[in-house]
């Protein structure tokens, strides 16, 4: 007999080996219909699983959020069926659950295009309608082989010889068709439902090797509802909209090229930006007693051996070539942590220098993918907003508290209040004995408790060098961007060599606060544009206002107004060119410029100006001196005016 302990903390016996399927039926017929899977001890099983132990169970209906993942699994096989049926001869390979849908990647002579799509999505709503039982069978790796072999799946036969021998391969069949499966799965087909969409086609390389197949992935999404599944693709439509690419171009901000692929080219306006950025860090961060440094982009490659991040990242490092017999090699740097030991060794250090805490917008360069590029969120060339702060282990809670506060005041300024912080913990390769890793790890936690935010735990995410907190910021769309990270290293400072004169006389090797804000400026950028779809925080704007004329009797007053607003700090442009001002607006619009400034005879007369603001059909006429005190107000930065006001 097991016993099983429900929600509500009954506890009954039943027979050993007894489904949940059957515990469910025993229950209610009803709730058997409507369960699609069962929770033993936690873990998601199927419903059909015998239970052998006691264990406590959970019910879960496709409402429950943990089933979400079920649907978008079921509906990834389902998907593979109608490929083959419309395409017999389709080989398989794999179809993973990911972030906000699914993929599965197929093996044909020619790939997919996007008119496939809709016939493919008519093909698996014949098969849901079916409604076939999804089964499991455990089979012998010899006769896996053999089937999957005879059926010409030579990727499947592929993924079986990868299976350790100690784990046993599930099928899991929905009526003939079936698949290599860990599972778990619904009860049927049926169990989709119809809120799905297949989303786009794409190209990818078997196992990610380039040296192999090329596949033909289709990405698709499913939710629970029809009203979800809109909900997201009305999101989608939004993120289009805002994609920072598009902006970037019609605001004239940046642009990249074959040439330099992963680097920025920053136009005028995009600098701009850029500088308001930095400038804010610099600002704060100098309140907060961090000194600015500036390292090397070049160093050489043994520096890099011995802090673990060639044998940890080679790949991802950049390294020059030997031009002579006794050159040696170096690497374009990937990070900033190493520069700063070099820093806090030169000279001797005591622990009244400590926290000794130095910042760098050091330009890091790391290998990505050309696949995965993509704008100002994935380059190969970032600027982060970089700082080291070096610690007795005291100091460790009360400096990473300090962190955190900063982070999330910064965050607040720039119109973020809704931030997630990650706890991530030791991953499987790292540096270090355990017993350092747990006094980190104990610092950190402490500090994350005294804060009182909410955290969750990121199992296995910690740097190799050392455990750290994430800032997952949340936009205006509902997507979230990990940014900021404070990382505990006690670990690094040893390895190179780094140490300070305590209050006995003795060499201690410091603790090493690493610590982001923005994480990467550039990146930082792009989620700033798309959170605001361009409409930036006047203090922000590249450009704050434009003063255009009506005709050209406007011309030399609004020459004044220029050099009025420019005397008092704002940043303007002017539009003097003969065209129609409805055509000026529209463009200026476009450009997503704060403040139009309208001038023309009546205004030069009056000494106003006539304002329109971004995203308002309105306009106020106001004077000069009125308007601008207006926004020179509105156009201090946030750290400024709290500055202020203390």
């Amino acid at each position: 007999m097991v016993a099983v302990t429900f929600p509500d903390g009954a506890r009954r016996e039943f027979p050993d080996g007894i489904t949940g399927f059957d515990i469910a039926k025993g229950i209610s017929p009803s709730l058997a219909k409507r369960t699609v899977a069962m929770a033993l001890d936690g873990e998601v099983r199927d419903l059909a699983d015998p239970i052998n132990a006691d264990a406590k169970i959970e019910f879960l209906n496709r409402e429950d959020p943990r089933a979400l993942e079920l649907i978008r699994h079921d509906c990834a096989h389902v998907l593979a069926e109608a490929v083959q049926a419309i395409w017999p001869g389709t080989q398989v390979t794999i179809g993973p659950v990911i972030e906000n849908g699914f993929y599965y990647d197929f093996f044909r002579d020619e790939p997919f295009t996007p008119d496939d799509l809709a016939v493919i999505e008519k093909k698996m709503r014949e098969i849901i309608a079916r409604d076939r039982p999804f089964t499991k069978e455990e089979w012998s790796r010899d006769e896996a082989k053999k089937v999957f072999g005879d059926k010409g799946e030579r990727f499947k036969v592929e993924l079986i010889d990868a299976i350790s021998a100690d784990q046993s391969l599930k099928i899991y069949k929905q009526g003939e068709w079936f698949d290599l499966c860990r599972g778990p799965h619904m009860t049927s087909t049926g169990k989709v439902g119809n809120a799905f969409k297949l989303m786009k086609v794409a190209g990818a390389y078997w196992s990610g090797d380039r040296n192999r197949e090329m596949l033909s992935r289709i990405y698709g999404t499913a939710f629970v509802k029809q009203e979800d599944l809109d909900l997201y693709l009305k999101n989608l439509e939004e993120a289009e909209k805002r994609d920072h690419r598009r902006l970037g171009r019609e605001m004239d901000l940046f642009h990249f090229q074959e040439e330099a692929p992963g680097s920025v080219f920053w136009h005028s306006k995009g600098w701009t930006l850029f500088q308001a950025l930095e400038n804010y860090i610099r600002r704060v961060q100098s309140a907060a007693d961090y000194a600015e440094v500036n390292s090397p982009q070049l160093m050489d490659k043994a520096l890099w051996e011995t802090t673990g991040h060639i044998p940890t990242y080679s790949d991802m490092i950049f390294l020059t070539q030997k031009r002579e017999e006794d050159e040696r090699v170096y690497a374009v740097k990937p990070m900033n942590c190493p520069g700063h030991v070099q820093i806090f060794k030169n000279g001797l250090k005591s622990y009244r220098d400590l926290p000794l805490k130095i910042a760098e917008f050091g330009k890091v360069h790391r290998f990505e993918p050309s696949g995965a590029l993509h704008g100002l969120m994935r380059v190969r060339a970032f600027t982060q907003d970089d700082a080291h702060v070096f610690i007795t282990e005291e100091q460790i809670a009360a400096e990473v508290l300090a962190m955190n506060d900063l982070i999330l005041a910064i965050y607040e300024d720039f119109g973020f209040p809704d931030v997630r912080i990650k706890f991530s913990d030791r991953p499987d390769k790292r540096i270090g004995e355990d017993a350092v890793w747990d006094k980190a790890e104990a610092a950190l936690m402490q500090a994350l408790e005294a804060s009182g935010r909410p955290w969750t735990l990121n199992k296995g995410e910690g740097a190799f060098y050392g455990p750290k907190l994430e800032y997952v910021l949340r936009d205006a769309i509902g997507r979230d961007w990990q940014c900021g990270t404070i990382q505990v290293d006690l670990n690094l400072p040893g390895r190179l060599g780094a140490f300070y004169i305590d209050d006995h006389s003795n060499k201690i090797t410091p603790v090493m606060l690493h610590r982001a804000m923005f994480g990467s400026l550039e990146r930082f950028t792009g989620i700033l544009i798309e959170h605001y779809a361009g409409h930036l925080p006047l203090w922000l704007a590249p450009v704050q206002a434009v003063v255009a004329t009506i005709t050209s009797d406007g011309d030399d007053y609004a020459r004044d107004v220029i050099a009025a607003a420019r005397r008092a700090g704002l940043r303007v442009e002017s539009d003097l060119r003969n065209e129609k001002i409805n055509y000026k607006v529209r463009e200026h619009s476009l450009a997503k410029l704060p403040a139009l400034l309208v001038v023309g005879k009546k205004e030069a007369a009056e000494r106003t100006v006539s304002i329109r603001r971004l995203g308002s059909e309105g306009q106020t006429v106001m004077p000069l001196d009125e308007a601008l005190k207006m926004l020179v107000d509105e156009a201090v930065p946030p750290d400024v005016r709290r500055a202020n006001l203390a």
